[in-house]
Formats: structure tokens, sequence, C-alpha cells
């Protein structure tokens, strides 16, 4: 299946999924007005080759993970083998390939400062052909995670309301949960399948269905859990891929951060420490639309200082799944 074979359901069901991962297939079917045959049979189809995966997360900033935006620079020949390495850690969630092919930009989630501190002044320094690393705690996240991207428009108003869970967002509490060895075994499961059935969840927690089901219910209550759906961007037709580090004004951070979340071309943006204070991921159809968004979006916010545009070379793994020849695969068992 190629990408340009998605049509205008698939990506309908996409941004509906999006809305709500685990949303049950009759009621995607009805807000879409087609069968739940249908649904299932395009989800299925989309799902097994690659191009779309849904996936249940911990928020990072609820469950104590440390979450830390890396760039690591390599000697040209050496680039492609170190995010490969990087890749195969589980605390690595992202992975790309920048900046002509000399910059590695990798998202950690270390659940321990031991854990964080171990990659970053042991491991990357002693690495071979790693030649610089600066690291850029996430501080506040506008968009992205439970907050999803509005960057599709294929849904009308009300099918999105339909769909809409009234605890998305950002979590009423930023108090710290402490997951159980249960709700661990729940994650691992999602973080492979967000639309994992309860009985396959209840064998791996060693929960009853039915309580399987409430924990589930109760870490989305909580904020704690979010569904994310995941795909590689050329797969939607967006070819332009960027990383914005976005210098602003102290007191215009917030503003500005906050205009970034409300621009269909970002999926995700963030206040980060270091010289630039903010990071965005911007994707767009092409090179001249990344252009456009650069002089006529970026440009018209006030409080903007300066902007670094990295372009992204290659995708090498997504939220926490590995990317190759433009699919989504798992990543092998952890050693």
């Amino acid at each position: 299946m190629k990408p340009a074979e998605l049509d205008r359901l698939d990506h309908a069901l996409i941004q509906a999924l999006m809305i709500d991962g685990r949303a049950p297939f009759s009621r995607l079917a009805e807000v879409l007005e087609v069968s739940d045959q249908t649904v299932v049979r395009r989800y299925r189809r989309m799902r097994t080759t690659g191009l779309v995966r849904v996936v249940g997360l911990p928020l990072g900033s609820r469950v104590g993970l440390l979450e830390s935006w890396l760039r690591v620079q390599c000697a040209p020949d050496a680039a492609l083998a170190v995010a490969g390495a990087l890749a195969r850690r589980p605390d690595i969630a992202w992975v790309q390939l920048a900046s002509g092919g000399t910059e590695i930009h990798c998202m950690t989630k270390a659940r321990s400062r031991r854990e964080r501190d171990g990659l970053l002044l042991d491991k990357l320094p002693s690495t071979r052909r790693v030649t610089g690393i600066s690291a850029h705690t996430i501080l506040r996240t506008f968009v992205g995670g439970p907050l999803a991207w509005f960057g599709m428009d294929v849904l009308g108003p009300e099918q999105v309301a339909a769909l809409a869970q009234p605890t998305a967002g950002q979590p009423a509490s930023r108090e710290r949960y402490v997951l159980d060895e249960a709700e661990l075994a729940l994650l691992a499961v999602l973080g492979q399948d967000g639309r994992a059935g309860y009985p396959e969840l209840a064998r791996a927690s060693g929960l009853s269905e039915s309580t399987a089901r409430r924990r589930l219910e109760r870490l989305r209550e909580l904020g704690t859990l979010y569904f994310d759906v995941e795909t590689v961007p050329g797969v939607l037709g967006y070819e332009a891929e960027a990383t914005l580090l976005i210098t602003a004004a102290p007191a215009r951070l917030a503003e500005v951060g906050a205009a970034l979340g409300t621009h269909p071309e970002v999926p995700f943006a963030a206040a980060v420490t270091g010289a630039a204070n903010l990071l965005a991921v911007v994707v767009c159809r092409d090179r001249d639309a990344l252009y456009t968004y650069l002089t006529e979006r970026i440009g018209a916010v006030e409080g903007v200082r300066q902007v670094e545009v990295i372009p992204t070379l290659r995708n090498i793994k997504r939220a926490g799944m590995l990317v190759e020849g433009g699919r989504l695969v798992d990543p092998p068992p952890a050693p």
C-alpha cells in the first residue's frame, strides 16, 4: 500500500482517531457515516502496513519522566549509526537525522536522574565520532501529547465535537502520579497498541477485565494517560518537516508559545531551556509552504526575536517505534 492510496475516508479516520484513539469502531463508523466493517477494514489495513499506529502514552510531567530534547553532533560518516543506536534505547522515544546528516535530534524520557545522567554524562560523551551534545529540558508543552494536533481538517465541526473527550488537554493537577506495577504493565501494552482489547490488557496486568477497564479510564480522567496517532508525515502528504528553535522575549514567552499552539503546521511546541527558549516541530506540504509559514505565520508573531530552522532529513524513531521505508515497525525487545 502506497501513501498516495490513502483517500479522503482514510484521512477522516486518522483525524477521528487523533481526537479519540480508543473510540469504538461502531462510534467511528457512526460519525464517519460508513459501516462498522468499512472502518475496521480501513484501520486494519493502515495499521498492518505500518502507516498508522494508535499508541497509549503516559504524560511525562505527571508520572515523573525526565523529558529532554537532545542535539547530538556527529562526524558525517557516523551519524546514521549513532542514530540507530539511540533508537534502540527504550528511554528514547523520538530520533531524527537533521542538518546535513551530521546532527541527531532525540527526545529522552528517563525514569530517573541516574538513567538520564548515564546517557548524557557517560554513554554519549564516550561514543566515538560524537563531536558535541546539548540537552534542553522540556519546561512546558503548548501543543502535543494530550493536546491533539489539529493540522488535519477533513472532519466537520459537528464530527469533531461528537468525538471530543471531555478530559482531553492539560491535566487538572500537575502533581506526580505514581504508577503501580499493574498500571506499568497496562502502559507497556498500550505503548505498542493503543487499541488493545481488555482481555489482552487483563492478561498483561494480572487484573480482571473490568478492573483493567476501570484503571485505564481512571488514568485518562487523571490526565496521566493519553492516546496518540502516530504516522510518518509523508504518509499524509507532508513532505517538508523541520525543527524550529525560537528565541522569544522572556516576557512574551507564554504568549508566543500559545500562538504556536494554534498553528495547524505545528504538531509539537514547548518551552525549553537553552539559548533558544522555544522548540517547535513543523510539518508542511512542501518547501514552498514551509517558506510561507516562516515568513507569514512566524514572522507575524510578536515577541519572536530569532528563529533557527533545522530541516529533518530522516525519521529514525517516532513515539517508540522504528521507521523503516516510511513505515512504522515495532522495535526489537530490550536486551
